[in-house]
């Protein structure tokens, strides 16, 4: 396992520029990460990729994605 120090708004790079990591924020003990990725790899939290590894179910994989993006407004308020 690779382990790197970031700041607020600092990044990492992953493969050839193809997914960007940026720190965003931090409060208390949670850390606020974007991820930029291009579409076609998928970006899920583990406990839903393990959930949908489980089920082994690819329709799950367009539920889970669109439970992350509410939890993502959810959490911008």
């Amino acid at each position: 396992m690779l382990i790197l120090t970031r700041r607020i708004g600092e990044s990492l790079v992953i493969g050839q520029r193809e997914i960007t990591i940026t720190i965003l924020s931090q409060k208390g003990n949670q850390i606020k990460v974007g991820i930029e990725a291009p579409k076609h790899i998928s970006v899920h939290r583990e406990e839903i990729y393990k959930r949908i590894q489980d089920e082994g179910n690819t329709d799950e994989i367009e539920n889970a994605q669109d439970f992350e993006q509410e939890s993502q407004m959810e959490s911008e308020d």
